[in-house]
């Protein structure tokens, strides 16, 4: 593989921001998901809101959303992005003692917004686990990653 296959390596092989300035502005989305797994007994004290530290998933919903938009504080090579919206969902499968978290992110961009989808699902899936460890500390954060992104050069890619 050459230097060049690796766009965030400078010339001496060191890490380097990618200049994005000459890049056209696109429309641009990112579709990422996770699963959190617990006991049936633990989702369903979730979905009654019967957890000691309350509302598990309005909480999750918010401390996604400024997960993503804090996304270039938490990761060194990412842009700052103006976000124009972020959507974080849930899919409770009660059967599997599971819950899918989504999120999408949009912006109008040099820049893709693949990350801070991902940082949405990640922080909505860890706020999910600190609310409920006090009744199970077994439970498990899964398959993290980005479902579908357009937008750019690159165009659609999907999962």
């Amino acid at each position: 593989m050459k230097d060049r296959d690796f766009s965030h390596l400078d010339e001496t092989g060191g890490i380097s921001m990618v200049h994005v300035g000459a890049k056209k502005t696109t429309s641009r989305e990112a579709v990422a998901t996770a699963t959190v797994r617990m006991s049936k007994g633990t989702l369903q004290k979730l979905i009654d809101r019967a957890l000691p530290k309350g509302d598990v998933l309005t909480t999750a919903k918010v401390a996604g959303v400024l997960g993503a938009k804090q996304t270039p504080s938490l990761i060194p090579l990412t842009h700052p992005v103006a976000i124009t919206s972020i959507d974080v969902t849930f899919d409770i499968d009660r059967e599997a003692g599971a819950i899918e978290v989504r999120s999408i992110v949009r912006c109008e961009g040099k820049t893709g917004v693949e990350l801070e989808a991902m940082t949405a699902c990640a922080i909505a899936a860890l706020t999910i686990y600190d609310m409920c460890k006090s009744v199970e500390k077994g439970i498990t954060i899964e398959s993290l990653q980005l479902v579908r992104k357009s937008g750019g050069k690159s165009g659609v890619w999907e999962r």
